[in-house]
């Protein structure tokens, strides 16, 4: 496996692409560690370039850095887990921490030294993803051990972009929910995840609706049942955020929820520099997510502003999947079948550019659509 055309210079295959080809899996990701410093790696490729101030190298595409370490041994062990403690030279000979095959076959996220999470406490958000995108893979018991010992504050030191990108690629994991479960159990929700630290405590609701669950265990719940679309999992991470401000002594029930939840939301997702789509949609999640579980309910107007205000925002198809998803109930199909009807209707030209006049007349013959469909509905039943 000739990764560059070089004598002098050993250079190595590291980390997850090795453990996804030994895995059977199609590598996303291409890194390469050589022996020796940046310096020696740019004369001997001179077509290569140095990136910031780290000592990362781009050549054709590909990142190199130097091994962590003298040699790839102690590389290996410089690493976050084990089972991305992996390396492939260039003549295809495989480098591996001792545990690592092992944890490979058996499916176990574990440090790859005592240290590991300490050492990096950025790692705990990646482990944190890992669970969510690999459901079938434990937690060894020291990596639990290390959650443990980490401090808000180191947390606290990293980029929020760092949490952020972690947190969008765990949300399109297939069990989504997994990371919050993992960093609440190794007690590291704070400070990024500040507004959920209690919520293991607090009750979902009602036990008629909500059994004996806490708000974390609804939440994670939902984020699991929307798995598969991502902005409908963020959205169901933030739909509840509101209950954790709601009077204790009016638990279990949370009165008021859905507008307390809206700042917390966007607080949230300033905290984690999240995208502005991603603002939008939390804020929906949270004000609207009551409205939309009652749908049947509605009256025409309100059903009809429901519909145009989350449409226009072009969260649609994320939020009707929150929607089943917190009420387990099919108010999607009815949803988009009525928003259907009203993307149908035009406005007259008469009534064009007209201003607020023109928005409530539009509103007028959306209301009326959609009474007209419930009405031949009625009558086929």
């Amino acid at each position: 496996m000739n990764f560059c055309h070089s004598t002098s210079m050993n250079i190595y295959l590291v980390g997850g692409a090795v453990r996804d080809l030994l895995l059977g899996r199609l590598p996303r990701e291409w890194d390469y560690a050589f022996e020796g410093t940046r310096d020696d790696f740019l004369r001997e490729y001179p077509d290569a370039c140095a990136v910031g101030a780290v000592q990362v190298c781009l050549r054709q595409g590909r990142e190199f850095m130097p091994l962590r370490g003298a040699t790839i041994q102690e590389d290996l062990h410089h690493r976050d887990l084990t089972v991305n403690a992996l390396a492939l030279d260039a003549a295809g000979r495989l480098h591996a921490h001792p545990q690592a095959v092992d944890d490979l076959r058996n499916h176990v996220l574990r440090p790859a030294s005592p240290s590991a999470l300490a050492d990096d406490p950025g790692r705990i958000f990646r482990l944190a993803r890992f669970a969510a995108c690999w459901p079938d893979w434990r937690l060894a018991p020291e990596a639990w051990e290390q959650l443990s010992r980490q401090e808000a504050a180191a947390l606290a030191a990293l980029p929020a972009e760092r949490v952020g990108r972690e947190l969008l690629k765990a949300l399109a994991g297939p069990v989504p929910g997994r990371f919050l479960r993992v960093l609440a159990e190794g007690n590291c929700l704070r400070p990024w995840f500040a507004e959920l630290a209690e919520a293991a405590r607090i009750p979902a609701g009602p036990p008629r609706w909500h059994g004996n669950n806490s708000v974390l265990d609804h939440t994670c719940e939902v984020m699991d049942r929307c798995a598969g679309d991502a902005l409908a999992v963020w959205m169901a991470l933030c739909h509840d955020l509101g209950k954790l401000r709601t009077p204790p002594d009016s638990w279990p029930h949370h009165y008021g929820h859905d507008a307390l939840g809206v700042p917390l939301a966007r607080a949230l997702c300033e905290r984690l520099a999240l995208s502005s789509l991603h603002g939008k949609a939390a804020e929906t999640a949270c004000a609207d997510h009551m409205r939309a579980g009652r749908y049947d309910e509605l009256r025409t107007g309100t059903r009809r502003d429901l519909l145009w205000r989350v449409d226009r925002r072009g969260l649609s198809r994320p939020f009707w999947r929150l929607t089943d998803a917190d009420s387990r109930s099919p108010f999607s199909v009815r949803a988009e079948r009525e928003l259907t009807i009203l993307r149908a209707v035009r406005l007259p030209d008469e009534w064009r550019n007209r201003g607020p006049d023109s928005a409530r007349h539009l509103r007028d013959l959306h209301c009326a659509a959609l009474a007209a469909a419930r009405t031949t509905d009625e009558t086929k039943n």
